[in-house]
Parts: structure tokens; sequence; C-alpha cells
């Protein structure tokens, strides 16, 4: 009797050192692991002033865009990153060269010629392009010209040489100046592929060539000298920031050119602005095109005088 009551108390106190034991081991495994608390996503709002110096990639963009890239860097950076921004910019083409050249990481500008494509092409570079904003492709004349629009069908023939006096489209009996812009600057690039569309355009006189965007509407808002010019740039550019109360836009197959009809996509000759990144872009980069495409991104632009390409 005796040696069952020993033998039932050593197992009693092995199955209670064995459970101790077990209690101490696995609560000291779970002591030594530290609680797993999701982060809360972050809301756009948050990202306001988030990108440093050291995340900021580098970056270019067109004419017409350099004030969309302003209020980007300045709100999802800082007003002094911008001060550093601002002076690597350069324009359309040259931004192309720094991207394939790797000497950029990203650009706001209009779509690649196929001359700027094939340079991508010969260096291996494979492109990513994204539109971020809408845009209108707009043409212009002096304001005192009495022509107030023309079918795109017209102006096509202007530019191709079968329409040469605007008499022939309901103005005077001048001889129609159709000045025009270098090949792979972005207004140039614009016509060929939103207007022309493989209509060979007409050799233009050398003092129908105009090397800037400013050039060009300054010698159509000329009155004693074009009044029977007409040009062609983008309706930021022209509208906001070269505006000048000496040039109209005109009309085109009956829609004028405006914020609300840009917006609403009823305007003929839409375009956009992109945002081009290598394909190979590293993460830094891939975050700050991803906050220019967020809603937060949106309302910047927008803001900016800009038509946010989640409105069309």
């Amino acid at each position: 009797m005796k040696k069952r009551i020993v033998i039932l108390l050593v197992v009693l106190v092995v199955t209670i050192g064995l459970c101790v034991g077990a209690y101490f081991l696995f609560t000291s495994d779970e002591a030594e692991k530290e609680p797993s608390i999701p982060e809360e996503p972050q809301t756009p709002e948050e990202y306001q002033g988030t990108i440093s110096l050291q995340d900021m990639p580098k970056v270019d963009a067109s004419l017409a865009t350099q004030p969309l890239l302003d209020a980007y860097v300045k709100y999802f950076a800082s007003e002094e990153i911008l001060t550093d921004v601002k002076k690597n910019y350069t324009n359309t083409h040259p931004a192309y060269e720094k991207l394939v050249n790797n000497e950029t990481d990203l650009i706001i500008v209009t779509e690649p010629s196929e001359e700027e494509l094939k340079m991508a092409r010969d260096a291996g570079v494979e492109l990513t392009i994204t539109k971020v904003v809408n845009e209108g492709f707009v043409f212009f004349v002096n304001v005192d010209n009495p022509v107030d629009g023309l079918s795109l069908e017209e102006i096509v023939d202007i530019y191709s040489g079968e329409i040469n006096y605007w008499n022939e489209v309901g103005g005077n009996d001048h001889a129609i100046i159709p000045y025009q812009r270098p090949v792979n600057s972005g207004s140039q690039t614009g016509m060929l592929s939103l207007v022309m569309k493989g209509v060979p355009m007409r050799e233009p006189l050398t003092e129908e060539m105009i090397e800037t965007m400013g050039g060009i509407i300054d010698i159509v808002a000329d009155y004693d000298n074009n009044i029977d010019g007409i040009g062609y740039s983008y309706y930021y550019y022209a509208n906001v920031m070269y505006y000048t109360p000496d040039i109209k836009f005109l009309a085109i197959n009956g829609v004028q050119p405006t914020y609300e009809t840009i917006g609403n996509g009823t305007y003929p000759l839409m375009t956009a602005y992109y945002i081009v990144t290598r394909s190979d872009a590293d993460e830094e980069t891939l975050h700050f095109k991803d906050l220019l495409l967020s809603s937060e991104g949106m309302k910047v632009a927008k803001e900016a005088g800009y038509v946010p390409a989640e409105e069309s």
C-alpha cells in the first residue's frame, strides 16, 4: 500500500514539473516576440512635405509643365528643395535626352516624338509613359483677324499648302502666314501627331520658323506685321503662362478651347502631359510618381490650373 502511494506521489510530482516547465518555456518564447501591430495606411494629405532632399528623384520638365512640377515639388517636398530642382530645368527634348542618358529620373513632358522614341530604342532604354493631366492643342490668330474658327480639315490644308489665303476660310483677301515650330519641340510633336497625322507640312520660309513657344505668340500678337499670321501651342501655356490679349484662340470644328471643354473632352484636339520614367526606375522615383498620380496629386494639379487626367 505504501509502495503504491509513493508511486502515485512520484507521478504527480513529475506531471506538475512538466506542466510548470512547459508554461515557462512557451511564455518565455512569447515574451521575446514583439507584438505585431499593423500600421494604418497614410491618407494622401499625410504625404504633404514628406519627400526629403535625400529621397527626391532628379526631375525635369518641358516649359509648359514646369509650373506643374513646381507645384508637386513644393507640396510633396518643400520650397527649399524646389529651389534646387528649378536650377536643373531644361525643356522637352533636352529632358528626354537626360532621361535616356540616365542623368535624370523622371520628367513631365509632352508625348515623345518619333526621333525621341528612336533615341531611346538605340540606347536600349525602355520608357514608361503615364498620362498625368489633360491638355488642349490650340491655334491662335491676331485678335483683329476676323476669322474666329476653322475646321480641322482647313487647318491641315493651311499647313500642307492647299489653302493659302484667308478669304478661302471666311477672312480677308490676305496671304496666310502659317508659323511653325522646330522638330522635337513639344508643340511641333503635337502638331504632327494630333493634327497632320502623316500629311506632310509645307516647307516653311525662314521667317516662318519660330524657335520658342513665346516667340510664336509674340509674332502673331504683333498687329503691325502679323494680322495674317496663325500659330499653335498648348492651352495652358498660351492662356496662363504667356497670356496676351492680342491673340485669340480659334474654335476648332465649332468648339472653343476652354478649361471646361478640355475637362469634359468636347474640344477636338485633346492631348495630355505625361510622366515619363525609365522602366528600371528606382523605388524613390516610383514613390514620387505614385504621389503625383494620387488623388492629392490631382488636387495639386487642379489648383495649379491644369486639368487632372481623372476629369476626362
